[in-house]
């Protein structure tokens, strides 16, 4: 049905290509539609939850619209941590554009933290 997870799923990946071609006008209401989808079928707190939360910052980051990034980046990483554990690749990737955030809006700091995070979780995988 028009609510199943798959159709979400099926949304996000067409999403993606839209954002990709840089048509951010049809890619922004099927990242809606999939997010909540998901959040309906599988609960607030799955990962394809954060997945989607996660490209949707991405759109938000790539219109210059970061105030309304961030707390998507920052909901997506705390799922991901939750679901997946604090070493998930997931997670690294959830750190790491969090931090691109930070640098572009200038807050060196924050990103350097993440950055710093980061490079001990790489750390500990070698």
């Amino acid at each position: 049905g028009p609510d199943h997870p798959d159709v979400a799923m099926s949304l996000n990946n067409l999403a993606l290509l839209y954002f990709i071609q840089g048509d951010h006008t049809k890619a922004e209401p099927l990242y809606q539609r999939s997010l909540a989808i998901w959040e309906k079928a599988l609960g607030p707190d799955h990962p394809n939850v954060a997945a989607s939360l996660n490209n949707l910052a991405a759109l938000r980051k790539a219109q210059g619209a970061y105030a309304k990034a961030e707390p998507l980046y920052q909901r997506s990483l705390a799922i991901r941590e939750k679901a997946l554990g604090p070493n998930h690749p997931d997670v690294v990737a959830s750190l790491q554009n969090l931090a691109a955030l930070y640098r572009v809006t200038g807050r060196t700091a924050d990103a350097e933290a993440l950055e710093k995070r980061v490079a001990q979780l790489r750390a500990t995988r070698q």
